[in-house]
């Protein structure tokens, strides 16, 4: 119980740090900034992470999971435990290693092993290998997958052999509601599903407004896979999201599917070519099917890579009457805000601290033009 209670302790100091800081940034705005208090959501101190990846270092006969200082590609830690890891990522690792461990086919050659586990169990583990795989690798990992109730992902160089299936279901729970997300094996998710969770009942908190004053339609940008879409699609009377990524194209489909949202439309468009579809500059035939102005947009929700909204899509946000804005790097949204708070106000923020233990922050912001 101390040593619990010592790292309990501990990540409340190291959360306090980040929002500082987080605060500071907003003071450089101004007074434009200084609009309310900074909502401050907190993970879970440990077991958050939904996600890990591992190299696996072969020594003689041993082989164990490794990471490595920065820039001492040949000098491994060896990784027993993993506390920031999923409960069920922890409850596999050292198991599934002897497994492998123990079969010359599975181990042959390994080098990397990455684990993407659901908050009910469910678990896919990828095994990377610097070999090509055959029929004895398969009924092997077949085996494996059995014995420990997992799918397994065979990956070599221009080869994928799929045990079970490559993806899982995460579920996750929204102001009072559950839904279903099809999570694939190698393509983006959110690592911290807790946090996820507050982050999308943070969205639709703030979408309240607009299904009482009845905005009629969201552009959303960077769907990726409908993590957001599929609970803000009710805040609305339609939605349009963007993904240019195949691979969440298609989860984002099979999710809207699944949760039975029947009002979005995804387009397979990155940010900057929408902001060209719709500002009248070029047309596309990813779009043949979608008619523009069919929609009456009042909100945009963005959430950018770490490099922030390009120069056209921020004007093109400009537009827009309200604004939910998702970000991963604060130094590119305050860039973006300086020019953003020249037509709109900023109407809330908070941190969502996805990565406890480390640097990263993420924010989110509401803004209403003037």
């Amino acid at each position: 119980m101390a040593a619990e209670n010592v790292t309990i302790d501990h990540y409340a100091q190291q959360l306090a740090t980040k929002s500082e800081r987080l605060q500071q940034r907003f003071a450089e705005l101004g007074d434009w900034a200084n609009i309310g208090e900074l909502e401050v959501f907190a993970s879970a101190p440990k077991h958050y992470r939904m996600r890990a990846e591992f190299r696996v270092w072969h020594a003689d006969d041993d082989l164990f999971y490794a990471m490595f200082p920065k820039g001492q590609k040949f000098n491994p830690i060896r990784i027993e435990e993993f506390p920031t890891g999923s409960k069920r990522i922890n409850q596999l690792m050292q198991p599934l290693l002897e497994a492998i461990k123990a079969q010359f086919t599975l181990r042959h050659k390994l080098f990397q092993m990455d684990f993407l586990t659901s908050q009910t169990g469910e678990a896919a583990v990828s095994l990377l290998y610097h070999r090509q795989l055959d029929e004895q690798w398969e009924a092997a990992a077949q085996t494996l997958a059995e014995c420990f109730d997992i799918n397994i992902i065979g990956r070599a160089r221009k080869q994928k052999w799929v045990i079970g299936g490559d993806s899982i279901t995460e579920t996750l729970q929204v102001q009072g509601r559950s839904y279903a997300y099809q999570q694939v094996e190698n393509a983006f998710t959110q690592p911290n599903a807790g946090i996820n969770e507050k982050m999308l009942a943070w969205a639709c908190q703030h979408s309240i407004g607009a299904k009482s004053t009845k905005q009629p339609d969201l552009l959303e940008l960077y769907c990726g896979n409908g993590n957001f879409t599929i609970p803000l699609a009710s805040y609305y009377g339609k939605v349009m999201a963007t993904e240019i990524a195949k691979s969440s194209v298609n989860s984002a489909q099979f999710n809207l599917q699944v949760n039975a949202v029947d009002n979005v439309v995804i387009a397979r468009l990155s940010s900057e070519e929408m902001t060209a579809a719709l500002n009248g500059v070029r047309e596309f035939r990813r779009l043949r099917h979608i008619a523009l102005d069919d929609y009456q947009f009042g909100t945009v929700l963005v959430d950018p890579p770490r490099a922030g909204l390009d120069d056209d899509t921020l004007h093109l946000v400009q537009q827009f009457k309200r604004i939910i804005y998702i970000s991963c790097n604060p130094a590119t949204l305050m860039a973006n805000l300086q020019q953003l708070q020249q037509t709109h106000r900023l109407k809330a923020k908070a941190m969502f601290d996805q990565f406890p233990y480390t640097d990263h922050i993420e924010t989110g912001v509401i803004l209403e033009r003037i």
